[in-house]
């Protein structure tokens, strides 16, 4: 991992707060995104038995369902509607723009999940997280962009990647034990060569994640990628948004 340069020292670092009181529009706007990827993750978690039952066809998974249990979760959690942010705002427009890619992409995959005689159907949250986060950037890639990273070694996919920035962060901070739970870095940095809010959150392995990325380490998973050995509690990936300055 190459050494954090001195810009980094003198800019960035001096920019990581986690004081709620000096929150602008971008950070709120970045943790809403952040919340409602993770609800409707967690949507599609609570549901993967059903999307894998290979005895039942049309399984009620609409995306009108979707995205309603996806806004439910992230008002138990926010205590706001999310539905009714003001789609003129920075925040309810990324967030409008997320919703709306949620439901896209569950009418993409309906043929899939309805589908009969097949069991595992690769409808998994992280799986699904992707496709909202990259239908997302179509729709927004001149304001916003979001992906889930994680530290180097356990990336699956190539696109998912950490660039030079989001690998410091991790490296100097989100790795640490001694880095608070759940605490987030935000940052003004460039990312794809354009001035950018960053935020990054971290995500920790839960028991349900060990089904794929836990023990034995090697053993192939049921997406087909070796396991990583991981235990309940541990840095299992990131949560990146970067809403792009003018």
């Amino acid at each position: 991992m190459r050494p954090l340069c001195a810009l980094l020292c003198a800019g960035i670092l001096a920019a990581i707060t986690a004081s709620a009181a000096a929150e602008s529009e971008e950070e709120r706007a970045a943790s809403s995104l952040a919340v409602m990827l993770r609800a409707a993750r967690a949507v599609i978690s609570n549901n993967q038995a059903m999307i894998n039952d290979p005895d039942r066809g049309d399984k009620g998974l609409t995306p009108d369902k979707i995205l309603g249990d996806s806004a439910a979760i992230y008002k138990a959690q926010t205590g706001v509607d999310p539905t009714t942010m003001d789609p003129q705002t920075l925040h309810g427009r990324l967030l409008r723009a997320q919703m709306d890619a949620i439901a896209k992409v569950m009418a993409d995959v309906q043929p899939i999940i309805n589908q009969p005689g097949i069991g595992f159907k690769g409808i998994i949250p992280s799986a699904f997280a992707r496709m909202i986060n990259d239908e997302f950037e179509e729709r927004m890639s001149h304001e916003a962009v979001i992906k889930i990273t994680a530290p180097p070694n356990l990336i699956r996919n190539r696109k998912a990647r950490p660039d030079a920035w989001e690998s410091d962060m991790i490296a100097a901070h989100l790795v640490k034990p001694d880095w608070p739970k759940g605490q987030s870095i935000t940052a003004h940095a460039d990312a794809r060569g354009r001035p950018a809010f960053r935020f990054l959150i971290p995500e920790y392995y839960t028991a349900s994640c060990l089904s794929c990325h836990g023990s034995p380490k090697g053993e192939i998973d049921i997406t087909g990628y070796p396991k990583e050995g991981g235990h309940e509690g541990d840095l299992g990936g990131v949560i990146s948004i970067s809403i792009f300055r003018r």
